[in-house]
């Protein structure tokens, strides 16, 4: 009977630590532009059964998930708004999302660990909305003028999910830590 509360004391201890990495984790997949906001909402849920009734709650995991959603739906909407702002078509906003999805796993096999796959989908985000715009404009000037909206679209997104999910991630910590 006595080794059931060193497994107990042992599987929270193992679960602290799958929050942490889950902290480090999300904060690396919103470096490539990827959900780790997601992540967080996660590991708020696994504080919640290692803490039932302290914070975090149910209203914060609430919160997260609705921060996870807005970033979802200002990225849809973001890569459209930088190549249509600049005069580029629907068919060169996809372009964006498809050069961007080719170039981050292209970039993986530059041997610079995260860097490789950014450089990468933005390369790829540039020169496949380039490609479109080109054939659809033969103008390369405006070609490459709409392909830069379609990058500095996808770094502002990047920066708004770094932000918030190092945002969420000091609040949960400072939360659990301090609460």
């Amino acid at each position: 009977m006595e080794i059931y509360p060193w497994l107990l004391q042992a599987g929270e201890i193992v679960l602290w630590i799958l929050i942490c990495l889950s902290f480090v984790l999300a904060l690396v997949l919103s470096c490539l532009s990827l959900s780790g906001t997601w992540l967080v909402a996660l590991a708020a849920i696994g504080a919640i059964l290692l803490r039932p009734g302290e914070f975090p709650g149910w209203a914060t995991v609430m919160v997260f998930l609705l921060l996870s959603v807005a970033v979802e739906l200002v990225e849809w909407f973001a890569g459209a708004w930088g190549v249509t702002r600049r005069g580029g078509s629907g068919w060169a906003g996809l372009a964006a999302i498809v050069g961007g999805t080719i170039g981050l796993i292209a970039g993986t096999f530059i041997p610079v660990p995260i860097a490789g796959s950014l450089v990468g989908m933005l390369i790829g985000s540039f020169a496949l909305t380039f490609a479109v715009e080109q054939y659809r404009l033969n103008h390369t000037g405006q070609a490459a003028h709409i392909a830069r909206g379609a990058v500095i679209a996808r770094v502002l997104v990047i920066f708004l999910k770094v932000v918030t999910t190092l945002g969420m991630i000091a609040f949960l910590a400072a939360g659990i830590l301090f609460g």
